[in-house]
């Protein structure tokens, strides 16, 4: 419902995310090294709205890190499929946009293990990485990731892009707030989980932020180089 997602949208800030989180969890923070940026797309594919990301990307020459979701990739899986030709990362985010915080041991491995699957499946290899929805992590998600394969990975800036009042200004504004080297930013190619439209604010505001990046000297990339760029 409307007010759920107005509700679980936030939770992450006072759980799984923060400036505490960064410092002493950067693997989970999804820290690297300092001279890239990695991006990330939650949420999709939708049909309406993914394609448009991958073009922009394109025109760019950078490839990033999308974590679908396991009914929107039934549903187009030739949109996962083309992501990943494309040389966009493919990652977990879970069968069911669920908080894990109410889910049992094993309905978590079950989500994770169906989500990851049906990925594998789609583009002829495993995933490696793994997003909880609302980023909130449990004892029994870890246990699963590690037990599938899976690396938990969060992020360390996001841009409130799925909000209605979010414009590409604000997006931006959002994430500089706390974007660095070696950090990741959060971003949604869909609205499925969020206000109708607001995805028109994250395209918007994708050229700004690699613009952002080109000014300060970083390159922006998906996850599974993060750990590479500008180090021997």
């Amino acid at each position: 419902s409307t007010a759920a997602t107005l509700l679980t949208h936030p939770f992450p800030a006072t759980t799984t995310f923060g400036p505490a989180r960064n410092r002493i969890l950067p693997g989970l923070a999804a820290r690297g090294a300092p001279a890239h940026v990695a991006l990330t797309f939650d949420d999709g594919p939708d049909p309406n709205s993914t394609p448009r990301f991958p073009d922009l990307l394109a025109a760019r020459g950078v490839p990033a890190t999308f974590f679908p979701l396991g009914p929107l990739a039934e549903r187009a899986p030739g949109l996962v499929r083309e992501l990943h030709a494309a040389g966009h990362e493919i990652a977990v985010h879970g069968w069911h946009h669920r908080s894990l915080l109410v889910r049992g041991p094993r309905a978590t491995h079950q989500d994770l293990a169906r989500a990851r699957d049906f990925l594998a499946d789609l583009i002829g290899e495993q995933p490696q990485l793994f997003r909880p929805p609302y980023g909130v992590m449990t004892t029994a998600a870890h246990v699963s990731a590690r037990r599938l394969g899976l690396r938990p990975t969060l992020w360390t800036s996001w841009g409130e892009d799925w909000t209605s009042r979010a414009t590409p200004a604000s997006v931006v504004k959002q994430f500089t707030k706390d974007l660095h080297g070696g950090g990741t930013i959060l971003l949604h190619d869909t609205a499925c989980t969020a206000k109708p439209g607001s995805w028109h604010s994250t395209l918007g505001a994708v050229p700004m932020l690699l613009d952002h990046c080109a000014e300060r000297g970083w390159k922006v990339g998906p996850l599974r180089e993060h750990e590479r760029v500008g180090r021997p």
